[in-house]
C-alpha cells in the first residue's frame, strides 16, 4: 500500500508481463548499458491511466542487417510516437538514421522528433538503420491499453 496519498501514481517500475502487440518485436527490459523498455502506463498499471510507453535504443553504430522493430499497422486512436536524441550540445540530433514509414510515404528521421498519427493511417515498418549515441523513445494515445 502508498505510503502518501498521492505515491500510487509514480511510476517506478516496468510493468510486468507486458502483452505484446502481433505487429512488434517483444522488447527487453531496460538493464544496464544495454537499451530496451524503460517505463510502460496503462489502465492496469494505474486504473484510469491512459497508455504511454518508455524505451531506449542504445548506440550500435551502422547496423549491418537492420530489421522492423514494427511492423505496418494502423488503430482506431490518434498516437504519438516521439524520439528524443540524447546529446546535450545537440539535442535535436537525432544521432542515427531511423526509417518509418506515414503511408505509403518513407521518412528518414535524423531528428529529435514528435510524430502524430491520425487513427486509422497506416504506419510502420519502424527500421532503426543507425545509432550513434542513445535514442529516448516515447509512445503514447488516449486509450486505456495498446490495442
Amino acid at each position: 500500500m502508498a505510503e502518501t496519498k498521492y505515491e500510487k501514481y509514480i511510476v517506478t517500475q516496468l510493468k510486468p508481463n507486458i502483452d505484446e502487440a502481433s505487429w512488434t518485436n517483444p522488447v527487453q527490459a531496460a538493464s544496464k548499458g544495454q537499451g530496451g523498455r524503460l517505463l510502460f502506463l496503462d489502465n492496469e498499471v494505474i486504473p484510469g491511466a491512459f497508455y504511454v510507453e518508455t524505451a531506449w535504443s542504445p548506440p550500435q553504430g551502422l547496423i549491418k542487417e537492420p530489421r522492423s522493430v514494427a511492423e505496418p499497422h494502423k488503430h482506431d486512436y490518434d498516437e504519438v510516437l516521439a524520439m528524443f536524441g540524447t546529446d546535450l550540445d545537440d539535442p535535436y540530433e537525432l544521432n542515427g538514421e531511423v526509417e518509418f514509414w506515414l503511408g505509403h510515404e518513407k521518412h528518414i528521421l535524423t531528428k529529435t522528433c514528435i510524430i502524430f498519427i491520425p487513427k486509422g493511417l497506416m504506419h510502420c515498418p519502424l527500421i532503426y538503420r543507425r545509432v550513434d549515441k542513445p535514442i529516448f523513445n516515447f509512445t503514447t494515445h488516449s486509450g486505456k491499453m495498446y490495442e
